[in-house]
């Protein structure tokens, strides 16, 4: 087994590698101009000590309204590198999955239960949750067998303790914010360097390898969602 995971990520890297190369050998990478995220960066870093904030605050909102959170991740990769682009995104995805929670259980019960209504994952989860208790509520957010947003607002129809929901969504939602802020943060710290860019594009992708391999790990003791 420990095989079949060390194939698949070299396979990964190596697809990585040859794309790479292939691009570099046709000249496309002489058109990708990594001054780009640069901007981005400058950008962002134009709004001084209130940036984070302004972050947090978009994705918060981002959370809210259902937008897609992956670009918004890797952005935060961009604009404040690998380790303090982590630190924002978990601290925004936290707040943004609570208030939804909130407003699921004691502001707009009725709307979410009719989002949810009839779907079998929900109902599955619903009764994992009066079984297992928080331990679903992590298998689901290493797992995307539900949306992610809206499994937000879902929890909030469950039994499952708001405190508890807070501290398991902030532990276990970790791996994938590292894995994909990381990509935003390989860009800057390439330095404008492409085959650098490339180093660090890998570290990121060995990561998001390694956090796809825990679906699969989960799946066997949780087989029926």
């Amino acid at each position: 087994m420990m095989r079949n995971k060390i194939i698949k990520l070299a396979i990964a890297i190596g697809v990585v590698a040859v794309i790479y190369f292939l691009l570099k050998y046709y000249g496309v990478t002489e058109y990708i101009a990594l001054k780009n995220v640069y901007k981005i960066k400058e950008w962002v870093s134009g709004f001084g000590i209130i940036a984070p904030l302004i972050y947090i605050g978009f994705y918060i909102v981002a959370t809210l309204f259902f937008l897609p959170g992956l670009p918004i991740t890797v952005l935060s990769g961009i604009a404040f590198g690998p380790v303090w682009g982590v630190v924002y995104v978990w601290i925004s995805a936290t707040v943004g999955v609570s208030l939804a929670f909130l407003v699921a259980r004691y502001v707009a019960r009725g709307l979410v239960e009719n989002w949810v209504s009839g779907n079998d994952q929900f109902r599955r989860i619903d009764e994992k949750v009066e079984q297992e208790g928080w331990r679903i509520l992590m298998f689901t957010r290493l797992v995307p067998i539900f949306p992610f947003n809206l499994q937000n607002y879902a929890y909030g129809l469950t039994k499952i303790k708001f405190p508890t929901y807070v501290l398991v969504s902030s532990i276990f939602m970790l791996p994938g914010t590292i894995a994909y802020v990381q990509i935003g943060g390989a860009l800057v710290s390439g330095e404008g360097n492409l085959d650098k860019t490339l180093i660090y594009l890998s570290i990121a992708g060995v990561l998001i390898v390694l956090v796809s391999l825990i679906p699969k790990f989960l799946r066997r003791h949780q087989p029926d969602l």
